[in-house]
């Protein structure tokens, strides 16, 4: 089964030249079954390769999806065209009264901040505290990932010495984890963040899993025991490209950036880097949409936040 996103969103094309079965909103509303809606709330300052990169992992799925963008009323997007704002994207105002069936909460390039002095703060806080009790599961990203653990838990991100930035193995922790269900014993995954969370300080909230980690990038997939909560650290919705756009960005503005881990063969960016995570990505998106979003959600979207959530990890 196809996603479903609006007739000319950018990612349309993009996606489709990809050969991923994308369905039109004009085609799927000739259509007599119960979609799964998702929402996502877009943090990133390069909006339309966020969606596209996320739109091409939930159309590998045999599941008819419908997505809807949000962005934060506080915030003004410096980066992105007011016109695909203004087509594309609602505020929390216009979603508050409905339910979803998942959600996904990408980070965001704020992570030297308190948490508390980032602009969109205090509506960031209002729309997870709704997720609890409108959305049956939520996937929050790197940056997204930190701030729900500290909104929900109250785990500290932790500066690190340097920027964690390139391609790094990991291993399943927790091997009855349904989200890694299929997975290699070893597989990788993009990390670019300047902040972590200590193991011992997850370990210590019971109401916590943690289900995968790394040598070098510590912690990467943590759940809440529900099943309705997934905090993913790294960045496995990334293209092929998208870290040597980054290295590249902050190269030619002098800032102090290493070559990308694990990234370009033999460590020379002249050469073409190698996208070694595109299958597990694939993979993880598919098991949260397949096993925590439609298998448990309610057929009446409305008993969201009434219905009770399978305990599954």
């Amino acid at each position: 089964m196809p996603i479903k996103i609006p007739n000319e969103l950018p990612a349309v094309k993009t996606l489709t030249e990809e050969n991923i079965f994308v369905m039109t909103e004009t085609r799927a509303i000739t259509q007599d079954i119960r979609p799964l809606k998702l929402l996502i709330l877009n943090l990133m300052p390069t909006k339309i390769d966020t969606e596209t990169q996320l739109s091409r992992l939930l159309g590998n799925s045999p599941l008819q999806v419908e997505i809807e963008l949000m962005h934060t009323r506080t915030h003004v997007s410096r980066n992105t065209a007011e016109e695909h704002m203004l087509a594309f994207y609602q505020t929390f105002e216009d979603v508050r009264a409905r339910n979803f069936d998942g959600m996904i909460i990408t980070g965001a390039p704020v992570e030297t901040l308190p948490f508390e002095e980032v602009e969109y703060w205090d509506e960031l806080c209002e729309i997870m505290e709704w997720s609890k009790t409108h959305v049956h599961s939520t996937f929050h990203i790197c940056w997204g990932a930190q701030a729900a653990l500290y909104y929900h838990f109250g785990i500290k991100k932790r500066a690190l010495p340097e920027k964690l930035f390139g391609v790094f193995a990991h291993r399943v922790e927790y091997k009855p984890s349904i989200l890694f269900r299929g997975f290699d014993d070893v597989f990788m995954a993009p990390h670019s963040r300047h902040t972590t969370i200590l193991r011992e300080e997850v370990a210590a909230v019971p109401a916590l899993n943690i289900l995968a980690s790394s040598e070098e990038a510590g912690l990467y997939a943590i759940s809440a025991k529900e099943g309705n909560q997934f905090f993913i650290t790294g960045h496995s919705e990334y293209d092929a490209r998208t870290l040597e756009k980054e290295y590249l960005r902050d190269k030619s503005e002098g800032l102090p950036i290493a070559v990308p881990k694990h990234y370009y063969p033999d460590d020379d960016d002249t050469r073409p880097p190698c996208m070694t995570w595109r299958a597990h990505a694939n993979l993880l998106y598919t098991n949260w949409l397949n096993y925590f979003v439609y298998q448990t959600t309610p057929y009446d979207i409305r008993r969201i936040g009434t219905a009770g959530q399978k305990s599954c990890n």
